[in-house]
C-alpha cells in the first residue's frame, strides 16, 4: 500500500533500516510545571521502504525506556505507565507521508501504546539525498515529531504538585531521529 503523497519521491528506492547506534527515539513532557523531562528508548527498530510507494514502520521495546534513574525506569514498566508485562512494545505505522519541496515532511500515522491505537499527525525533515559512509553504505537521515495526549493511551498516572496542578503534563512530544542504512541488494 502506498502512503506517499507528493510530486517528489519520499525516499530513494529500496529498503532502509534504522541504525540504532546513530538514531534516537525519545519523548519530552513538562514536569512539575517548570521544566521539560526527557527519556528515550534504547531498543527500537524502524524500516523505511522507498521508491514510488513509501512505507514506514517502527517499534520500541518498553523495557528499554531510559530516564537516567533506575527506580523511575522500573516505575515506567508498571500499569501506572506503559504496563510492559502486558504491552511490551510501542508501535508506529505511517498511513500518509508527504515530502515537501524543502525536504520537510508532513504526514499521519497510527501509534499504539498499551494496546491503544490512535491517529497521529507527523512533521519533520528528511535529508535532501543519501550520503555514503566510509564503509560504502548509503545512509539517509529522517527526523519526525508528533504530539500526543498520553491519557488517550491509558498512561494517566499523576500526582498533585504542592504548588498547584499536577507533576506531569498530559501533552507529550515524541521524537524519532533516524539514521537509515540501505539494505544491500
Amino acid at each position: 500500500m502506498s502512503v506517499t503523497e507528493s510530486t517528489k519521491q519520499f525516499a530513494p528506492a529500496g529498503t532502509w533500516a534504522a541504525d540504532p547506534v546513530h538514531s534516537n527515539v525519545s519523548f519530552e513532557v513538562l514536569y512539575s510545571g517548570v521544566n521539560t523531562f526527557r527519556g528515550s528508548f534504547t531498543d527500537f527498530q524502524a524500516t523505511l521502504t522507498g521508491g514510488e510507494s513509501a512505507a514506514l514502520e517502527g517499534s520500541a521495546k518498553v523495557a528499554s525506556v531510559d530516564v537516567k534513574d533506575e527506580q523511575l525506569n522500573g516505575h515506567l514498566q508498571t500499569p501506572d505507565f506503559f504496563d510492559a508485562e502486558r504491552n511490551p512494545e510501542i508501535s508506529f505505522r505511517a498511513t500518509k507521508l508527504r515530502r515537501l519541496d524543502d525536504d520537510r515532511i508532513e504526514g499521519s500515522g497510527e501509534l499504539t501504546i498499551k494496546g491503544v491505537t490512535q491517529p497521529v499527525e507527523l512533521s519533520g525533515k528528511i535529508a535532501a539525498a543519501p550520503a555514503t559512509d566510509p564503509f560504502g553504505r548509503e545512509r539517509l537521515g529522517l527526523k519526525l515529531e508528533t504530539g500526543i495526549d498520553r491519557t488517550q493511551y491509558g498512561v494517566s498516572w499523576n500526582a498533585p504538585n504542592q504548588s498547584g496542578g499536577d507533576y506531569l503534563a498530559n501533552d507529550v512530544k515524541l521524537i524519532a531521529e533516524l539514521a537509515f542504512v540501505k539494505a544491500e541488494a
